[in-house]
């Protein structure tokens, strides 16, 4: 049986990878036996070789012994080094879809992965506000492919969403409610775990930008920071440690998945209630035993429940 021919397009990791299968394959090695001898899993040599994981140094090191190619891993790993590192989105979809966990920072937008239909559209429209309809709809459609893995046991996903996606009113209320309301059915069938953190927290490691951590049973943790039209992907262990200890941290200051779901179901209803034509604030509800009057457009709800409170003389 010939081997799948390799996509040799999208990064030059891909063509480094081409180039270990050649030097495998001359050697007569399967890619398991490759990673028994280097300590790695067979499946990770695959996505060497399909560029789907970068080649670190120490590794490009033990392949060039093992496979006899003169050093030549080793010095386009260490010119590759420090370069500077181009959009790795496209890697980072690829990467997902064999994650056994994902573990996410979403401090503007509720995540891909968690996206209504009509929430991806208005996503892509704020950023392309000029573009056509037909090429809007070509877009968002890898997005709702991308939400399909929730139907699915793995993977397992904990999220947390900052208190400003919750707030921030995209496509406008009706589309923020059935956002909402998605996020908060999938939390209380544990499909998923979602945690809020609120702005009382106050700073935070990731407060400059989104985290993402893709664990996986066959590979090492990977980390994926995105910026503006950009995105970066981690491998370095020692960096992702640091992102996975940020990450945690951010869940202890985040509020209990149990109150989460709590504050995500009342700001859904409070968007059902403010879309029709005639509507009385709601209440969003912080935790189970406190009533908060939620402000979307002029600061946090929860900042709400520390206000002093008035009472009124008894006669």
């Amino acid at each position: 049986m010939q081997p799948k021919p390799l996509d040799t397009a999208p990064s030059v990791h891909a063509l480094i990878g081409a180039e270990l299968r050649y030097h495998r394959e001359k050697k007569g090695m399967s890619q398991g036996e490759v990673g028994q001898l280097l300590f790695l899993t067979g499946a990770f040599i695959g996505m060497l070789e399909s560029g789907t994981r970068r080649m670190r140094p120490e590794i490009a090191l033990k392949l060039d012994e093992l496979v006899d190619s003169r050093g030549y891993f080793l010095r386009v790993c260490t010119a590759l080094k420090d370069l500077r590192q181009p959009d790795q989105s496209t890697e980072a979809v690829k990467a997902e879809q064999n994650a056994k966990r994902i573990q996410e920072y979403a401090p503007q937008h509720i995540p891909g992965i968690l996206q209504t239909k009509a929430y991806a559209q208005a996503v892509l429209r704020s950023g392309l506000p000029t573009a056509a309809e037909e090429a809007i709809n070509e877009l968002f459609m890898p997005v709702l492919e991308h939400a399909k893995m929730l139907q699915h046991p793995e993977p397992t996903v904990w999220t947390v969403l900052d208190e400003a996606v919750l707030q921030r009113v995209i496509g406008g209320p009706v589309v923020m409610a059935e956002a909402l309301r998605h996020i908060a059915v999938l939390g209380r069938r544990h499909r998923i775990v979602v945690q809020v953190l609120p702005f009382a927290a106050g700073g935070h490691p990731a407060i400059d930008g989104a985290l993402k951590l893709m664990t996986f049973s066959d590979a090492p943790t990977l980390a994926y920071l995105k910026c503006f039209a950009s995105g970066q992907l981690v491998d370095d262990p020692a960096a992702v440690a640091q992102y996975e200890f940020a990450f945690n941290l951010i869940g202890a200051s985040a509020l209990s998945p149990s109150d989460s779901l709590d504050l995500i179901d009342s700001m859904a209803k409070h968007y059902e209630l403010k879309s029709k034509p005639t509507h009385k604030p709601s209440t969003v509800l912080l935790c189970k035993s406190e009533h908060i009057e939620p402000d979307p457009d002029h600061g946090s709800a929860l900042d709400e429940s520390r206000k002093p409170t008035r009472t009124e003389p008894t006669p």
